[in-house]
């Protein structure tokens, strides 16, 4: 019962003691005291009962009671730490036991085993226990040596064989009670996705084996380890290590198994070096090593001297000590068949390559880079990663951009399994040093079209695909509206100053579960398999000249194109105009309000050295059309209208020079319907919407009460232009609920994602509605971004506070371009000259920024 029922299972044992109970059922008693607090309460009060159990079965004189009792307090002495006198006492219970009970410890046997990493000795064990097991009709323990035996084969990266085992061991538990048991095989699940590289399927069945548990009250731990590693693959570490440090101080909190409490901190090391917290990443590996060490559980302590060695180059610290070192784990990992092996050789080879020894190099190299043809799409990155290091060691040019070219291949087939927009953006960090690794090679031999092709090939990945559009869930439905409510109500509260705590909290929740669901989703778009065409790209262009603009090794380089050709040209460090961006930023935001003026000298000349370090040269080259920038995505808050040699200028800005022929080529729909939406609390009361509406014979102006979510997205959906009056809030921590507000609370990216079609042409008229998050390689996550991908064309937002009157005139004028037939572009331009020339109208101009083509 303690794995069907586990709290009535501890009540019934404790009522047993309560009674003058025989010595064999009050050794039953404290066998299942000790479990339940072995597995879910304090460790110490475990061994206490299990010894317990154990005197009480030998006064019994029940062989039989005293090796299952052996069994089960030689898995606690384990997690305690205490190997050598856990392995004894199964010893013991194997001696002491026949048939049936003998086959339960030796399952218990083979678990610890697999804990302990000795992966071949848990198979023998679990082998030699099933047929007894079976023959014995003994449905529950079969089922679970079966899910234990699939645990192993993944560790050995055998993930059909696991499948396998998994699928015989659900239908065995199907016709059990044991819903411990059962939420285990859902975990257990959860993992065989991830071992087999389905993300969202392993994120969904974790959530649903979680919610298993939680109906039980049973702590999680082994889950939240699993979890970490399918967030980290996800590209969500910081997440990762925040679960991990909250596992690790719950555990110590109730006394909990030491060899969990390593697994966590090994977890949380990986995660920290993810995030790229090295010196974290140093601390905790470091502990979990000795923890390790001391529980004689070699298998993870290389593991965990791995992610420490990483840890420590990533630091700065490699040395010719740490090529031996990582040489000598990658060795150890291959012994025992830990799929982890060629990430290992890899760091050495890397390691030996930075110091200049490269005969040491290629032997390291060479051994990771046989893991690229087979095993789970990771696995082949790394080999792919390690034979482009080869190539670039041999002075080959031409193998290293294969192999990084192979390697990114394998990276898109994955991220086109994730339906999520932010699990594919957050997906690309695993194939930065690829795509550097290409544009470093291009760069040396390739000139700028290929430098221009590479750079292309890993930029604004996510845009080149819409996302899966969200399920028509019940629940993911009636979560949103959950959300949007708590937090209308959390605003209102905050704007009459009462106390919102309890508010923000369900809010924060109510966040937390749509995410959930949004990552659960699995992709269903293969990719549109185009290959970014310069030449297409040039023919499409015309008399408009395109910058792209690079960053290899901290500096930009300019890739000019247009008029048939592409020229390369050096400018400044990114790490200085990123510097200047910011104090160009804080002097908008000044300037928004009346009584700067004296700021507008400090901000035209901090636009004067963001051109000489943006553009450089270039900038003498421009010509006299239209001009559209590609930045990386740090760069995305410049307000490129402000640098002197694009302030009078058609100006566009758009993530990727791909994503820019496709809003070329974008076509509006039939019909030319118009929506503008009026949101609440705007200073000037969305004072443009009128005058603009009398511009449009046939739009539809919704304000007020039918200023609601779901009527504004129902007319939103393939509208050919859409002005949104409303207050727009960027949420830096989760960019996918960036929203704008609604008269029934805000209207978030997830929401546009469930368009069939977003507006042909959006004007977003309030502070920050262009402000995005950069992650992943060269990722940006925000509302511009959600709607590029789903057939709006252009957009016009802002990237900065604003002030709200002075906006007013320059959407009319923008309007009133619109009307006479110019491209977003030309009317922001246009507009942008006929405001007045104080420094606050000035101000609200260059905030403004046209993104796409239409």
């Amino acid at each position: 019962m303690v794995f069907a029922a586990p709290n009535e299972a501890l009540d019934r044992a404790q009522e047993v003691l309560a009674t003058d109970a025989s010595p064999l059922h009050a050794s039953v008693a404290h066998q299942v005291i000790g479990i339940w607090q072995r597995d879910f309460g304090d460790l110490r009060i475990a061994l206490h009962h299990l010894r317990r159990a154990r005197d009480l079965a030998a006064r019994a004189d029940s062989a039989e009671r005293e090796a299952d009792v052996l069994g089960t307090l030689g898995v606690a002495l384990v997690h305690a730490g205490r190997t050598r006198q856990g392995l004894a006492a199964f010893e013991r219970g194997v001696a002491r036991g026949t048939g049936h009970t003998r086959a339960r410890v030796r399952y218990r046997r083979a678990y610890v085993w697999w804990v302990l990493g000795h992966h071949r000795e848990a198979l023998e064990d679990v082998r030699r226990a099933i047929p007894v097991l079976r023959q014995a009709d003994d449905v529950i323990w079969t089922a679970r040596a079966l899910t234990l035996r699939a645990t192993v084969h993944l560790a050995l990266g055998a993930v059909e064989r696991a499948d396998a085992d998994f699928t015989a061991a659900e239908a065995l538990w199907e016709t059990t009670g044991q819903e411990h048991d059962k939420a285990d095989a859902v975990e257990s699940r959860g993992l065989a996705a991830f071992r087999s590289g389905d993300v969202p399927a392993a994120l969904r069945l974790l959530d649903e084996a979680e919610e298993r548990y939680a109906k039980l009250g049973t702590p999680t731990f082994m889950l939240n380890i699993r979890r970490c590693e399918v967030l980290m693959a996800a590209g969500l570490a910081p997440e990762a290590l925040a679960e991990a440090d909250a596992a690790i101080a719950a555990l110590d909190g109730m006394g909990g198994q030491s060899t969990r409490k390593a697994e966590l901190l090994l977890a949380a090391a990986r995660a920290a070096r993810l995030a790229g917290d090295p010196h974290t990443a140093i601390a905790r590996a470091a502990v979990a090593v000795r923890l390790f060490c001391g529980q004689r559980r070699t298998w993870w302590e290389t593991h965990a001297r791995l992610v420490l060695i990483e840890a420590r180059v990533a630091a700065g610290r490699g040395s010719g000590r740490l090529v031996a070192d990582a040489a000598a784990v990658a060795e150890r990992l291959a012994s025992f068949g830990a799929p982890a092996a060629p990430e290992a050789s890899l760091l050495a080879g890397r390691i030996a390559l930075g110091l200049g020894w490269t005969a040491d190099a290629e032997r390291h190299l060479a051994v990771a880079a046989r893991s690229r043809h087979s095993g789970p799409p990771l696995a082949r990155m790394t080999g792919w990663a390690a034979q482009a290091l080869r190539a670039r060691a041999a002075g080959s040019a031409r193998g290293v951009l294969e192999a990084c070219r192979r390697g990114l291949d394998v990276l898109d087939d994955h991220r086109m399994t994730l339906g999520a927009s932010e699990l594919r953006a957050r997906a690309t960090e695993q194939g930065a040093e690829l795509a550097a690794l290409a544009q470093r090679a291009s760069l040396a031999g390739g000139g700028p079209r290929r430098l221009l092709v590479w750079s292309e090939r890993w930029r604004a990945t996510v845009l080149s695909a819409p996302p899966t559009r969200p399920p028509a869930d019940p629940a993911l439905l009636s979560g949103l509206t959950a959300f949007r409510e708590i937090a209308a109500r959390a605003e209102a509260a905050r704007w009459e100053g009462r106390p919102v705590p309890a508010l923000e909290r369900e809010q924060r929740r109510l966040e937390r579960e749509v995410r959930s669901r949004t990552l659960h989703i699995r992709g269903d778009a293969p990719g549109d398999g185009h290959r970014f065409d310069v030449g297409r790209l040039l023919d499409r262009l015309g008399g408009t000249r395109l910058v792209a603009l690079a960053v290899l090794d901290g500096r930009v380089q300019v890739l000019l194109c247009g008029r048939g050709r592409v020229r390369r040209f050096e400018a400044g460090l990114l790490a200085e105009a990123e510097v200047e961006a910011e104090h160009v930023q804080a002097g908008l935001r000044r300037l928004a309000h009346p009584g700067a003026e004296g700021r507008l000298p400090v901000v035209e000349a901090a636009g004067r050295r963001l051109e000489e370090l943006l553009l450089g040269p270039a900038a003498a080259h421009l010509g006299a059309g239209p001009v559209v920038i590609v930045p990386p995505a740090r760069l995305h808050r410049v307000p490129w209208a402000l640098l002197p040699s694009l302030r009078q200028r058609v100006l566009s800005v758009s993530p990727s020079a791909s994503s820019w022929l496709r809003a070329r080529e974008t076509e509006p729909p039939p019909g030319g319907r118009q929506v503008l939406v009026r949101g609440p609390g705007l200073a000037t009361g969305g004072a443009e919407v009128p005058e603009v509406a009398d511009r449009y014979a046939q739009a539809r102006v919704l304000e007020h009460e039918e200023a609601r979510v779901p009527r504004v997205l129902e007319e939103l959906d393939g509208a050919a232009l859409a002005h949104i009056a409303a207050h727009g809030t960027f949420r830096a921590d989760s960019p996918m609920f960036s929203s704008l507000r609604m008269a029934d609370g805000p209207l978030i990216v997830h929401d546009f994602e469930r368009l069939d079609r977003s507006p042909y042409r959006i004007i977003l008229s309030s502070c920050d509605t262009a402000r995005l998050a950069s992650v992943g390689a060269d990722e940006l996550l925000g509302l511009v971004t959600a709607l590029l991908p789903l057939g709006t064309a252009g957009v016009v937002a802002s990237s900065a506070p604003v002030n709200d009157a002075a906006v007013v005139p320059l959407m009319l004028a923008l309007h009133k371009g619109l009307t006479t037939g110019l491209s977003l572009a030309e009317a922001l331009r246009d507009a942008r000259t006929a405001l007045p020339d104080d420094a606050l109208h000035q101000a609200t101009g260059w905030a403004f920024t046209a993104f796409g083509a239409a």
